[in-house]
């Protein structure tokens, strides 16, 4: 059985190749996504939690596991801890001067990183969007964007569970001026936009290439834009929820239909 996570393959190929920086930029990437699971001082109380700190030479750090019984096998006993997502543990430890022990003698992926590498993931994931209106004067198949970009957006597209029903990345000219590349989302959720352009953003800064911006929009399927984007964009299909249906009566054995 392969017993390894996402967080140690992302680990093992940064090991195996430190001066490639795409394999260092996609680890991070990895850990923001991650689940995982902070060793706590006590049992939360409401949404305030308080982090176990541990003084080493180099600092405070707290400790944090992306699997529970990698947590449990660290301590060898039962303890209070808090699922999050690497992204939001980060946010929480930024500018705290606290470092962050991740699976440490428990995985492959042991390692410590340093205060500074925490506020540095916090900051990149911080980075955030500009809102502008502009109207579209032309739609054109995508050029010249790295093959490194594309892969990150369909890696993060494909984690948008149910977020929109696609996406279309496109070449873009605006009236008055201005050019570049739109990825407009069809059909998303309410509420989404935000996690979205998010996701976006990030794609962007761990591809580990300077490929400037691109520009998000979100559009109903119905309608001449989505029409065009359909002839000469880029398609990303976003995975679906699987609709449960009810079950026919008398299919289960072990729950015959009642006869009245």
């Amino acid at each position: 059985m392969i017993d390894d996570t996402p967080l140690d393959r992302a680990h093992a190929a940064m090991e195996a190749d430190p001066g490639a920086e795409s394999a260092r930029l996609a680890f991070y990437d990895c850990l923001a996504g991650a689940e995982l699971f902070l060793l706590l001082e006590a049992e939360a109380e409401g949404d305030r939690i308080t982090p176990e700190l541990f003084e080493l030479e180099s600092g405070p750090v707290v400790l944090a596991f992306d699997r529970e019984d990698r947590l449990a096998a660290f301590l060898g006993r039962p303890t209070p801890y808090a699922a999050l997502s690497g992204r939001r543990l980060a946010a929480m430890l930024a500018g705290e001067g606290l470092g962050l022990g991740l699976n440490l003698d428990v995985a492959p992926s042991a390692m410590l990183l340093p205060a500074e590498a925490v506020d540095w993931l916090a900051g990149t994931l911080g980075q955030g969007a500009d809102a502008i209106e502009a109207r579209i004067d032309r739609l054109s198949p995508p050029q010249g964007l790295p093959e490194a970009v594309l892969t990150a957006l369909d890696r993060k597209l494909s984690a948008a569970d149910g977020l929109a029903r696609a996406a279309y990345l496109a070449g873009v000219d605006y009236a008055g001026g201005g050019a570049g590349h739109l990825l407009a989302f069809i059909d998303a959720l309410p509420g989404a936009e935000a996690a979205l352009t998010e996701a976006v953003a990030e794609a962007l800064s761990f591809s580990g290439i300077e490929a400037g911006s691109i520009d998000v929009a979100f559009l109903p399927a119905t309608g001449p834009v989505a029409a065009t984007l359909a002839r000469v964009g880029l398609r990303f299909d976003l995975p679906q929820p699987v609709p449960v249906l009810p079950a026919v009566p008398g299919s289960d054995p072990e729950r015959p239909p009642r006869l009245r």
